[in-house]
């Protein structure tokens, strides 16, 4: 424990300004960060070196889509992915406990490994982990990279009871010193061409060590952090706390992407405001919304953006579902996600709402692609029994 407050402590002394989340190329990431480590200080030399060489393409307006277990899994990175304007998805996370997992397991998670890490549109998939033993995450990482993963990223904001009971997710925001160590852990032993982040809330039950995690996520060795404006027993009420992405930001010194509460393109135009990021993730709102990051990155480009119609949105619900019963036809997922994303969908488009009431009680596939091809084509779908 001394040894590594020790190394934290000489992280901390080694900032020197504020890191601009607005620069662009890896000669401005070193302006920017104004880090000189001492040649002994590899942690810290290692932060700079995979800041520098993932950050090198421009990251203004960086959309990524959220990790969700059970709501955004590859069906949905796909869908949403193939409608526009994400630079980047993650995988929903892979649980690390005692075993080393397979490349089945691997691929059921994140599927995107077998197409060289991308999405059928071509949009990069990072793979998330979740655990608490470092040296166990760090034998899976390695496997994870040997059946394809390009990139790591680690989960410290899983609020789900069961996940916080056997000590992974948010409740790891107790315990700061941990989390320094599975960072500094993963990046000692990851090959030096994978960048390695992590996602956080901004604690547990209160925000007092908001600030001392996030430094110690950067300062263990991740070349970027993600953070939802929330703590674990805030769920998802809102409001999202966006001026504490702002402290956060203020308080590390490698890029940090904005989540939480972005619905609409003004929610966008204000956590980049209220936050300072130039990079947010969209998680509740990509799914309730699909075009969301689409609109963003229009009005990014031409300062208007278009909103879908319900027509075009019928012809996604359409597709999506033809995707999950692709995957896995013969059993429930299919109508059960369909149901699940309408369900979402009706709080933004009445005509979701009616969808859903007419599909509720159906259960076959069958009866259910039925129902749907009548979506968005001028006619109502039949009655249920």
């Amino acid at each position: 424990m001394a040894v590594k407050q020790h190394r934290m402590k000489q992280g901390r002394q080694a900032k020197t300004s504020k890191h601009n989340n607005s620069f662009v190329g890896a000669s401005a990431v070193a302006q920017a960060l104004s880090l000189k480590p001492a040649p002994g200080n590899a942690v810290l030399s290692r932060a700079v070196y995979y800041t520098m060489h993932f950050f090198r393409r421009p990251i203004s307006m960086q959309l990524i889509l959220a990790p969700m277990q059970g709501l955004i899994d590859d069906v949905m990175r796909d869908l949403l992915t193939r409608i526009g304007g994400f630079d980047e998805c993650v995988s929903e996370f892979v649980r690390i406990t005692h075993t080393v997992h397979s490349r089945p397991t691997w691929l059921k998670y994140a599927p995107e490994m077998a197409n060289r890490n991308l999405t059928p549109a071509g949009v990069p998939c990072t793979v998330q982990l979740l655990g608490s033993d470092a040296a166990n995450m760090a034998v899976n990482a390695l496997e994870a990279v040997r059946f394809g993963a390009g990139k790591i990223d680690l989960n410290f904001g899983c609020p789900a009871p069961t996940v916080n009971k056997h000590k992974g997710g948010a409740v790891l925001l107790n315990e700061p010193e941990l989390i320094y160590h599975i960072v500094c852990t993963l990046r000692e032993r990851l090959p030096a061409h994978i960048p390695l982040t992590a996602k956080m809330r901004l604690g547990f039950e209160d925000k007092t060590r908001a600030i001392e995690c996030a430094q110690a996520i950067a300062e263990g060795g991740a070349c970027g952090l993600t953070v939802h404006a929330r703590t674990k027993t805030e769920g998802y009420e809102p409001p999202a706390h966006w001026e504490w992405i702002r402290k956060i930001r203020n308080s590390v010194s490698v890029p940090v992407t904005a989540n939480g509460d972005v619905f609409t393109l003004q929610d966008y135009l204000d956590i980049t405001t209220v936050s300072g990021c130039t990079s947010v993730m969209l998680g509740r709102g990509a799914v309730m919304r699909p075009d969301l990051a689409r609109q963003i990155k229009q009005y990014g480009q031409n300062g208007s953006a278009q909103e879908a119609d319900f027509t075009e949105i019928a012809g996604w619900i359409r597709l999506f579902f033809d995707l999950c019963t692709a995957k896995a036809a013969g059993s429930k997922y299919p109508v059960a996600r369909l149901k699940q994303w309408l369900g979402m969908m009706k709080h933004v488009y009445p005509q979701a709402g009616e969808w859903f009431s007419r599909i509720r009680t159906l259960k076959e596939t069958a009866e259910v692609k039925q129902a749907l091809e009548t979506l968005g084509r001028g006619s109502r779908p039949p009655a249920c029994g």
